[in-house]
């Protein structure tokens, strides 16, 4: 930089620290003009609007060295132009050449204005009162700058953070941040209002003495009170935030090797793993993949414990995974391919289809150096490729290829909006961490926010009455909601402050409301699929609209379809569902039924979820499933569970008398034509578990004779 730029930067930096000293001081500089020296009003007047020109000169300028290389090329620039066109022609054609470089210095300018004013009214009165009344209106505009954040959201104070750590916007953490930035701004918001009321007080009242000595010393330590007790409180309140290690981002000290990971039974029982545990098993797992030459590996594993260790130690090993809740040997001889190999806790798995036995590998496996078991690889969430398989409106099950990467921004943001109550809960789960909901809430989530969660999964309703020694957040499936509803009855289970997310299928409301009455919490429903994740939430008891997540953009195609935009979708153009909407004005919408559930009987278009409801409305069915058939010519079946108010009214009744009961009901609602020509009434739907009808298996009830 030349030598005059360098001596201007240099004159800058010495008025910038000049002038805030001097606005600082500025109580304790009038008290020694007016009492000390006794200097005249007005000669002080006359300096204070000379120190207002001065800061309103300081305010504007160039604000880098950038600005002023850029305005010496501009300058030989013109010097030079062949034409000899003069500068003001130049600027003509590019204001910004003249202009462009000026840069306001607000908190100058307003320093500027303040100053101004002050030196004019004391001039023309004649009195010092208007030189004690600046700090009032300082302290006035940081009130209303203050104030006014909290009505149009971020806080101040939570801006100020942003600018200081940029990270805390894409952090999980970012609304428990802003809560509290919230709060430390009203603390500030009721300091200036004591402090205007205490400096308008001592600019009336009192001496130039008093004046000085609360305005440039005692309000000032006030405000060195504030700012320590914040750090310290602060400080505290960082302590209690959990770290957050995504699978893609821990290291092997992240946590402490006595961390709880995970327990078995009930909390109380005291039976945990830990950190420790988790570096040592995920290295047993390492070492035997790293033995085979193989870069596909099924996964199915029941034990939530067993299946994180293995599923890092793949990802680490850089190996593709393929996901899948079904090990029925029929399918797992069309899904796995050759090369492949087969990791399982599951004997029929290990016995039949020859899986390699997770629990076998990490019990009889010798424990690796200490070197190996601390070095833990890193895992590119990019890079990760993971495969679940899902089952479409047909039931057969469809490759779905995922990324961490998706993945741990989906929990972030779950844990942005949620993360309170998962930190004030240990987790239980009735779901399959096999499905991209239950490996989300289950695995990834509890991971990342350090969660402790049970190893093995609920299975019978009745083992809730075991948790009522901690706080538990559940994760759960509306069957499985509904059948513990059932199985209680009138008895209220006794759990202390219950938080309950549930996805995978339709919750009534009914069924919400029940869960409510017997668990002591409104589920959380999240919608979203293998494709999409997370897309939007509801409790049922504030209405049926579903409120999309911040960070998704929806609207609907030509088919009333929805279409949805997210992080979470690698394609720019969003991604087709096949669930007919309607979107509300303020941004909400309501799910009309499935676009692939209509379907032509005879020429008619029929939704089959519609018809399945009305079944249900019926007041005598606690679970249907209605399907096309083809034979001789298309007609809808239906497979029927009566809940206890039909097997009391039907259990003395011919099945061709129930039929007809059925027939007469729908006919009040559609068509002779579409009403179901098929019935079975079965004590239990066959459904997946994640409470989602086996349409096949359906389908097969009535391939049989009558």
């Amino acid at each position: 930089m030349p030598i005059s730029n360098l001596s201007f930067f240099v004159a800058k930096k010495f008025f910038k620290i000049f002038f805030s000293a001097l606005t600082i001081l500025y109580p304790v500089l009038i008290f020694l003009l007016l009492v000390v020296y006794k200097f005249p009003v007005r000669v002080i007047s006359l300096c204070v609007i000379a120190l207002a020109l001065i800061f309103f000169v300081s305010s504007t300028g160039n604000s880098s060295k950038e600005n002023f290389a850029d305005a010496r090329k501009n300058s030989q620039k013109n010097s030079a132009d062949e034409n000899g066109k003069n500068s003001a022609e130049e600027r003509k054609k590019n204001p910004r050449n003249f202009f462009g470089r000026i840069r306001f210095n607000f908190k100058n300018l307003l320093s500027s204005f303040f100053f101004l004013t002050a030196g004019i009214l004391c001039f023309v009165a004649n009195s010092s009162l208007f030189l004690k009344l600046y700090p009032v209106a300082v302290c006035a505009t940081f009130l209303f700058f203050f104030a006014t954040s909290l009505v149009s959201p971020p806080p101040i104070v939570f801006r100020f953070a942003t600018m200081q750590d940029k990270s805390i916007l894409k952090s999980p953490y970012k609304t428990r941040v802003e809560n509290y930035c919230k709060k430390v701004t009203i603390i500030w918001c009721a300091f200036f209002v004591l402090n205007i009321a205490a400096a308008i007080y001592t600019a009336f009242f009192c001496s130039e003495k008093i004046w000085s000595i609360y305005n440039g010393g005692i309000s000032y330590l006030i405000m060195g009170m504030i700012f320590a007790i914040e750090f310290f409180v602060r400080m505290k309140v960082n302590k209690k935030m959990q770290n957050y290690f995504s699978i893609c981002d821990f290291k092997a000290e992240s946590r402490a090797d006595d961390f709880v990971m995970c327990f078995e039974g009930v909390w109380s029982d005291g039976v945990y793993k830990t950190w420790k545990d988790f570096l040592r098993d995920t290295a047993k797992m390492r070492a035997f993949i790293q033995s085979k030459n193989c870069g596909e590996w099924i996964l199915h594993c029941n034990d939530y414990w067993y299946f994180l260790v293995t599923f890092v130690a793949l990802l680490q090993c850089k190996k593709q995974v393929m996901l899948t809740a079904n090990i029925s040997s029929e399918f797992i001889k069309e899904m796995k391919q050759p090369g492949q190999e087969f990791l399982s806790d599951a004997a029929a798995a290990i016995d039949s289809l020859g899986a390699f036995s997770i629990a076998s590998i990490i019990e009889n496996s010798a424990l690796p150096p200490e070197s190996e078991i601390r070095s833990a690889p890193k895992i590119v969430s990019e890079e990760t490729r993971i495969h679940m398989f899902t089952s479409g409106s047909t039931g057969k099950p469809k490759d779905v290829v995922q990324r961490m990467k998706e993945f741990e921004q989906d929990n972030a943001f779950i844990f942005s909006k949620w993360g309170d109550e998962f930190l004030r809960r240990k987790l239980l789960a009735t779901v399959s961490q096999h499905h991209i909901y239950g490996f989300l809430f289950t695995i990834s989530l509890p991971f990342a926010a350090g969660v402790p969660f049970r190893r093995t999964r609920i299975e019978f309703p009745s083992e809730f009455e075991k948790f009522s020694d901690e706080k538990y957040m559940i994760i759960a499936v509306p069957a499985f909601l509904k059948r513990t509803n059932d199985a209680q009855g009138e008895n209220p289970l006794p759990l202390k402050e219950p938080f309950i997310f549930t996805s995978g299928g339709v919750l009534l409301p009914e069924v919400a409301k029940r869960t409510n009455e017997i668990f002591g919490f409104w589920p959380v429903e999240v919608y979203g699929s293998t494709e999409t994740s997370g897309i939007a939430w509801r409790q049922s008891k504030n209405g049926l609209e579903w409120t999309p997540f911040d960070n998704a953009e929806i609207w609907q195609n030509d088919s009333h379809c929805l279409v949805i935009k997210s992080p979470y979708i690698k394609n720019p153009e969003g991604f087709e569902t096949a669930d007919l909407v309607e979107i509300l004005p303020d941004g909400k919408f309501i799910l009309k039924g499935r676009a692939d559930s209509i379907v032509k009987i005879e020429e008619k278009r029929v939704s089959l979820a519609e018809v399945e409801n009305r079944i249900l409305q019926s007041g005598f069915v606690q679970d249907v499933c209605v399907v096309a058939m083809s034979d001789r010519r298309q007609y809808l079946a239906a497979a029927v569970a009566f809940n206890e108010a039909g097997k009391q009214k039907f259990c003395e009744q011919k099945k061709f008398d129930v039929n007809m009961f059925f027939h007469d009901y729908l006919m009040q609602f559609f068509e002779n034509v579409v009403i179901p020509k098929k019935w079975r009434f079965v004590e239990k739907l066959p459904c997946d578990l994640q409470g989602k009808h086996k349409k096949q298996e359906i389908q097969a009830l009535f391939a049989k004779a009558e």
